[in-house]
């Protein structure tokens, strides 16, 4: 298919899921209690065959999924999304035994993942991390502390980034399947703006062994950016799809909102803003679509498209949301309207898997790399 069109199934299949997520997820999502793990919204993403999907399918597929989940039910959006990249290590670098442990219970959503990479001292600059892997015998014991966790401290596994070769940075780092009731292992919520469950974890001497391996020892990293790849575009996928509720609620609103002897939408100054929504928001999908169809290419400027994508979309849907709250005045801002929710969910996502500033410098890293590879 074409990056920048979709086919007629695909089209279907979209609809589907927005129908499916405002009938069948929507409900579920109000249920639940901010903050927390929703885990009867995850057997249902469970039963409609949605988490299994994560490990079958491509950038493109997720992607779509995940713009379509959002425009209907962010929430729901967001539990597959960390089902996703939590236990894509796990589907990717994993042993027979984890696989066969871990990947049909998140398929189900009977068991939580999560992705520990983050620590106070390491957001950004993820080649710093400070979580010790010192040797233990046969094994290694974890000593340190994680922070910013999605689905902490409730997950039943991590998939654990922690230093095994100090001083080497991003070459001697590992990656380690640690379930949650390992002994030394534990964690607390955090309070966030966003509503989905953030923690800490702390590590006091964690016992893991050759056993828990994700790939190779030292090549963590690779581990980490890889998932980072595959998951990035689908990010902006998210945005897009939160840029797209809020685009569509403006058009309704501002088609029958009375002002100033007319409908907001005879004021030029209130049309043309309208317009820029929507073209904002219909290029950043078709970069969003691009970087996926390159990564499940297999092409090899997938790390500079994946930033693009992350950068343009969530920068963007932070605009179409913003603008739409001014366009309703001060109704968007109370609880429990749409654009109350989405100005809520809409800023996280410029920091994490990467802030902009991040996405910013790796365009520009990829691009000088090609040229002087063009020059010699």
């Amino acid at each position: 298919m074409s990056a920048f069109s979709l086919g007629p199934e695909q089209t279907a299949w979209c609809a589907e899921l927005r129908e499916l997520a405002a009938e069948r997820l929507r409900p579920l999502a109000d249920r639940g209690e901010p903050g927390r793990v929703n885990r009867p919204l995850l057997a249902e993403l469970g039963r409609l065959g949605l988490l299994a999907r994560l490990f079958r399918s491509g950038a493109l597929d997720l992607c779509l999924m995940r713009e379509s989940l959002a425009q209907a039910c962010t929430e729901a959006e967001t539990a597959l999304a960390l089902q996703g990249l939590g236990a894509h290590p796990v589907h990717a670098h994993g042993t027979p035994a984890q696989r066969e442990r871990w990947l049909p219970r998140v398929a189900d959503g009977s068991a939580v993942a999560a992705f520990a990479l983050s620590e106070p001292g390491a957001g950004s600059d993820a080649a710093a991390l400070a979580l010790a892997a010192e040797p233990d015998g046969d094994g290694w014991r974890l000593t340190g502390a994680k922070c910013w966790i999605s689905n902490a401290p409730e997950a039943d596994f991590y998939t654990v980034f922690a230093r095994t070769t100090p001083g080497a940075g991003a070459r001697g780092v590992t990656a380690f399947l640690v379930p949650a009731d390992r002994p030394g292992l534990t964690g607390e919520p955090l309070e966030m703006i966003s509503p989905h469950p953030i923690g800490a974890l702390d590590f006091d001497a964690v016992p893991v062994t050759a056993a828990d391996l994700l790939g190779e020892p030292d090549r963590g990293f690779a581990v980490a950016m890889g998932t980072l790849n595959l998951f990035r575009p689908s990010v902006g996928a998210f945005a897009v799809g939160m840029a797209q509720a809020a685009l569509d609620v403006t058009v309704a609103h501002t088609s029958r909102r009375e002002a100033f002897h007319g409908r907001l939408m005879d004021l030029q100054a209130v049309s043309h803003q309208v317009a820029e929504m929507a073209l904002r928001t219909e290029a950043a999908r078709l970069m969003v679509y691009a970087a996926a169809a390159a990564h499940d290419a297999g092409a090899g400027d997938v790390p500079r498209r994946a930033a693009m994508a992350k950068l343009l979309a969530t920068e963007t849907a932070q605009y179409v949301v913003d603008t739409a709250v001014q366009l309703h005045g001060a109704r968007a801002l109370r609880r429990g309207h749409l654009l109350e929710h989405l100005y809520r969910e809409v800023r996280a996502p410029r920091i994490y898997e990467g802030a902009s500033e991040v996405q910013r410098g790796i365009i520009a890293k990829e691009l000088y790399t090609t040229a002087q590879k063009e020059a010699r």
